[in-house]
């Protein structure tokens, strides 16, 4: 390759080659520019991943849910055992008006109706935050068909319905 005709253009002209050096040099270090940027994001992306998705966040996720579930299951126990204690108080006074009962009756009746509307909002509190976790999609691993075989058991979706009455 003979160089001398490129030579003798570049002192004729040495403007036209120093544009087309600092075009060239300008595109190397934009693309130099964009990939560290494109590689600052993945690495981000990656360290996101990894604290959304890795394996200790999800077994801290998972206890939550077995801790919330467990929660749950002991709400709805000490539901029935409020309801079965009200209705043996109603059933103590059959077709008497509560106004007629005898005054202590009346007072259990009142602190058990409380703390029985009190466990329900309770429960409907726990179940609305188990359901909203359980619907994103870094908590939905633990749900009921996405384990994989053999893994630990698996948590129903959602503890719906709430309690209303």
């Amino acid at each position: 390759m003979n160089l001398d005709g490129h030579f003798d253009s570049f002192e004729r002209n040495p403007t036209v080659y120093l544009l087309k050096a600092g075009v060239v040099v300008a595109i190397l270090v934009a693309g130099v520019a964009t990939t560290s940027w494109l590689l600052g994001w993945g690495a981000e992306t990656a360290q996101v991943v990894r604290e959304e998705f890795g394996p200790r966040e999800a077994l801290r996720k998972y206890t939550w849910l077995k801790e919330a579930a467990a929660q749950l299951d002991k709400k709805v126990a000490d539901i029935k055992i409020y309801e079965s204690r009200l209705q043996t108080l109603n059933d103590a006074y059959p077709g008497v008006p509560r106004g007629k009962w005898a005054r202590d009756d009346r007072e259990q009746w009142s602190v058990w109706s409380s703390e029985l509307a009190g466990i329900k909002a309770s429960y409907n509190q726990l179940a609305a935050e188990y359901n909203a976790k359980m619907a994103e999609v870094n908590w939905s691993f633990a749900e009921v068909g996405k384990l994989p075989p053999g893994a630990t058991t698996p948590l129903p979706r959602d503890y719906k319905p709430y309690m209303d009455k």
